[in-house]
């Protein structure tokens, strides 16, 4: 795994319709749109923010974590408006002695249902296994979550099985989660 590849200068992701790059204190009402909508949220374990002065510090802890190299969150970003904020999409959990990384993704409510999410995880699996060479990226889903495991098949990932009352996720308490996962010899560069 090259982590230089992630963490020396922050990675800028494009697809066809879409950037993937970095969010900053300019897009705060964007974010906020996003952290305050508990329907956003109603899947993961992140507890909706409603403070605007909460999810404006929390921009600057997204920037804390990249330069700790654990985790980064890419704003997903139309072409067409280049600093309209439609999504966020992140990888965590940078795992170097199994070769592995875990993602994350989440719309705005007015996105959703356009292959947004589907288009930017194509992106991000591309960019992880062939700049970072990544062997082996994952994605924790909900069992009720149909949506995001939609977006997962679409890509290429496997459902491996149900953890049963395996983690507690903030403001869910003890939930199942899902595992999907994409090997780098499974993947195929479409």
């Amino acid at each position: 795994m090259d982590m230089n590849a992630v963490f020396d200068e922050f990675p800028i992701i494009k697809s066809d319709r879409f950037i993937l790059k970095k969010i900053d204190a300019n897009h705060l009402e964007d974010v906020f749109e996003i952290y305050s909508n508990d329907k956003v949220f109603e899947y993961c374990g992140i507890i909706p923010k409603h403070n605007k002065e909460t999810v404006k510090s929390m921009i600057g802890h997204f920037e804390r974590d990249f330069n700790k190299k654990s985790r980064v969150k890419w704003g997903i970003f139309t072409h067409v408006e280049s600093d309209k904020l439609v999504g966020i999409i992140e990888a965590f959990d940078f795992n170097q002695k199994v070769n592995m990384v875990t993602i994350g993704y989440f719309l705005a409510e007015a996105h959703w249902g356009k292959g947004i999410a589907t288009e930017a995880v194509k992106a991000l699996v591309r960019f992880l296994f062939h700049e970072v060479n990544v062997n082996r990226i994952q994605a924790e889903v909900m069992p009720p979550n149909e949506i995001s495991k939609k977006v997962l098949i679409k890509n290429g990932f496997v459902k491996e099985g149900t953890l049963r009352q395996a983690t507690v996720w903030s403001g869910k308490g003890v939930v199942d989660l899902e595992i999907y996962s994409i090997l780098k010899n499974e993947y195929k560069n479409e």
